[in-house]
């Protein structure tokens, strides 16, 4: 107890010797003053490059980088049709769709006051088209944009289809499963508003599949990617419903590939021509028929599911959303001509994909 009051007195002093009239506490106590700090400085504002009305303003999860991944979301201008996941076009070939300056105008003026989709509801989905174009005055393979736009109230689909020629199975999923779903667009000038007061309500197609990670995957899980196509179930039946032919793929070295219609072709006849041609191993013709008809049960098990599947989701349906899907109408963009991208007018084709079959417009 002495030694404390000892150090006390021996502080005071000190203060007394250094004239000054008044105690420092935080000097009493053996400590050094706290120095004041600068008040930070604030932020500056960032601003952005002013953009076409058409650019995206994306403040959601659900973002699609066309050539990088997609990690955090953030702001960042993008033309509307880029902000469209291009579905069912292969990962490596994603970087070619910047080989040119691609330009859509026709689809920003179709959603623009006075254009077609002006007002609506829209759903707006990529894809990529291959073709042999001239390119400075040589035939070359380039890989062509298009956009297809959904004029519907609801959603058109919330699935996916899986389905290709070195597939055997088709597959129907949920958008969900190939980490894909319809994202509001949201054009810049329009920003501050509410999604509820635009006057065109737009959805893109969005994909959050980084593609960094792809190396981490199974090989069939990224090729399902690749044979990805928006799925549409149209009140109306398929053209192919009805259709009589199946095709055939039997395993030989080499394999016969052909197509079997069971209402036109006699079985006895159609293997004795192929045998005849050559193609066929006498002894491999009842395996050949087996192998046919069993082909031609499946065709027919999947006519019949298709049809009570149809029926079924019809009969289901909200009245509502009937009479959307009864006045649904498909509108598919090509690029339009400018000096720096090729002529793509003589391969223009209102085709969409197996489940949408033909475009109402082509524009």
């Amino acid at each position: 107890m002495a030694r404390a009051r000892g150090k006390k007195r021996a502080a005071a002093a000190a203060a007394d010797a250094g004239g000054s009239s008044q105690t420092d506490p935080a000097a009493a106590r053996g400590r050094p003053k706290r120095a004041k700090t600068e008040p930070k400085p604030k932020p500056e504002p960032e601003y952005f490059p002013e953009p076409r009305n058409l650019y995206v303003w994306v403040v959601l999860k659900h973002i699609h980088c066309i050539g990088s991944d997609c990690g955090v979301p953030k702001l960042f201008p993008e033309d509307l049709w880029l902000s469209a996941f291009p579905i069912g076009t292969e990962w490596e070939n994603i970087d070619k769709i910047k080989e040119f300056n691609w330009n859509f105008e026709n689809l920003e003026k179709a959603l623009e006051e006075g254009g077609k989709l002006y007002g609506k509801t829209v759903y707006v989905f990529g894809s990529t088209e291959p073709q042999l174009l001239d390119v400075d005055g040589e035939s070359k393979i380039v890989l062509i944009p298009i956009v297809v736009a959904v004029d519907c109230p609801f959603p058109p689909s919330d699935k996916i289809g899986i389905n290709s020629v070195q597939r055997e199975n088709e597959e129907i999923v949920p958008m969900r499963a190939m980490k894909m779903a319809w994202v509001p667009y949201v054009p810049l000038n329009d920003r501050l508003s509410r999604m509820e007061s635009l006057k065109t309500k737009i959805f893109t197609l969005g994909c959050t599949q980084r593609r960094s990670a792809l190396k981490h995957l199974k090989t069939e899980r990224v090729k399902k990617f690749d044979y990805c196509m928006p799925y549409y179930m149209p009140l109306s039946p398929p053209e192919d419903e009805d259709d009589t032919v199946v095709n055939i793929m039997y395993p030989l070295e080499p394999p016969i590939v052909c197509d079997f219609d069971w209402e036109m072709d006699d079985y006895e006849d159609f293997i004795d021509e192929k045998v005849k041609d050559e193609v066929l191993p006498e002894d491999e013709k009842e395996k050949f028929k087996d192998f046919i008809k069993e082909r031609v049960r499946e065709r027919k098990r999947e006519l019949k599911q298709a049809k009570e599947a149809r029926k079924k989701a019809i009969d289901d349906l909200d009245p509502k959303l009937k009479e959307a899907m009864q006045n649904i109408r498909f509108y598919k963009f090509y690029p339009v001509k400018t000096k720096d991208t090729p002529d793509v007018s003589k391969v223009q084709a209102k085709y969409i994909n197996r489940y949408y079959r033909q475009a109402h417009e082509l524009l």
